[in-house]
């Protein structure tokens, strides 16, 4: 179908999903407010503990290249609760790490485990829906999900006033427990039997390259992975800047955090409006030379010192904004091209995500935590890059359905 999805028959769908896929983005932000105790706490350097969070997004890019097509075989259930049952036991390990070294193995089991997460509910998606509803689709979801990454700093820094970061973990095994249960009593079965595909080595491969010869899916999967490199590049050198470089405690970096992020949320939930008016297609073109321009003025604002704190935070509300729009977009119409096998197109997608991601996050831990100008410059890199790719592969005519 390729309509907006009727609002009553899709809350409850909407509901779920954004439930499940709210652990990804907890379980990444609930402890950036806790990574300057953490390199404190286990004798660590910025880089390494940045390194903790590179290991999750890379076992989160990782893990779906595996989960998708097996959700591809077997069906989306079955997965998802495997998933969430993994990072309920990854999240114990992290809250008794002895070092750093295991912390980073465990954050590793915690992507690997919220990769099934987030292949299921793309997957799921594009069962149900195509082209602009699913745009609309998934610009609804980010509504629900998107409060996580605002709620889980602040979580986070709450949480470290009672306790220490351990403490976190203990409370993402907790929502873990919560997940399971709401997955076996609430998630039906997208995929039917008769369209499942062999989970054969042989026909794996041939998917993975039928799509790797779509140099539009392509594209879009380098937009979308560029895009979550701006964000993750933030979200990785946000903690130390604002707090290191600008003098804010925990508490008020959380609130910063949420503060910024509510721009992402107002355009995810604007782009269906502007998808029904202008198609995915053409607000994606716009939203991405937005990003690199809005990236760009950030870069020029911590070089030159010009607005301090303001120059900072104001274009990267912008960027942020940018990403609402993109995020979306991108997996409808690459999806759309691929029903066939949308576990492993989404798997291919979420990896290029997480992977581009995570390795974003060192980079700018390399430079130290004493200046902004390191996290900035790797945001406006990746963002034109973006808009680099996708004004060329935006030139070739996507199908949408």
């Amino acid at each position: 179908m390729d309509k907006a999805p009727n609002a009553r028959s899709t809350l409850r769908f909407v509901l779920v999903l954004g439930a499940l896929t709210a652990i990804g983005p907890l379980t990444i932000d609930t402890y950036l407010p806790a990574l300057p105790s953490i390199t404190r706490d286990l004798a660590a350097s910025e880089s390494a503990v940045q390194a903790t969070l590179t290991g999750m997004l890379v076992g989160l890019g990782l893990g779906q290249l595996l989960i998708g097509p097996l959700s591809d075989a077997v069906g989306r259930r079955r997965p998802l609760i495997a998933g969430i049952s993994l990072h309920i036991l990854a999240s114990i390990l992290c809250a008794l790490a002895p070092s750093i070294q295991l912390l980073t193995v465990g954050r590793v089991l915690q992507g690997l485990a919220n990769a099934a997460v987030a292949v299921v509910a793309m997957a799921t998606v594009r069962d149900v829906f195509v082209g602009s509803a699913a745009a609309t689709l998934l610009s609804r979801l980010m509504l629900v999900s998107g409060v996580a990454p605002i709620v889980a700093p602040t979580v986070g820094g709450t949480i470290l006033r009672f306790t220490s970061w351990r403490g976190v973990f203990v409370v993402l095994a907790v929502t873990g427990v919560l997940l399971v249960m709401l997955a076996t009593t609430a998630l039906r079965e997208t995929l039917p039997a008769e369209r499942r595909r062999p989970a054969q080595v042989s026909e794996v491969a041939r998917t993975f390259r039928r799509l790797l010869k779509d140099r539009t899916f392509v594209g879009l999967v380098l937009v979308a992975g560029l895009g979550f490199a701006t964000l993750f590049s933030y979200i990785g050198g946000s903690s130390f800047v604002l707090q290191n470089v600008y003098g804010l405690g925990a508490q008020q970096f959380a609130l910063v955090f949420g503060a910024n992020s509510v721009g992402l949320i107002v355009a995810s939930q604007l782009n269906p409006v502007l998808v029904r008016r202008h198609g995915p297609r053409a607000v994606l073109r716009v939203a991405v030379i937005v990003l690199a321009t809005a990236a760009l003025l950030m870069l020029g604002s911590t070089v030159s010192g010009v607005g301090g704190l303001a120059g900072l935070l104001v274009p990267l509300a912008v960027v942020l904004a940018s990403c609402g729009f993109i995020f979306p977009n991108t997996p409808a119409l690459a999806l759309s091209r691929h029903g066939e096998a949308a576990g492993t197109a989404a798997a291919m997608l979420g990896a290029s995500q997480f992977v581009i991601g995570g390795l974003a996050a060192p980079v700018i831990g390399m430079f130290g935590g004493g200046s902004a100008v390191p996290m900035a410059a790797v945001m406006a890199t990746t963002a034109t890059l973006a808009a680099a790719v996708a004004a060329r592969t935006l030139r070739v005519e996507v199908v949408t359905g």
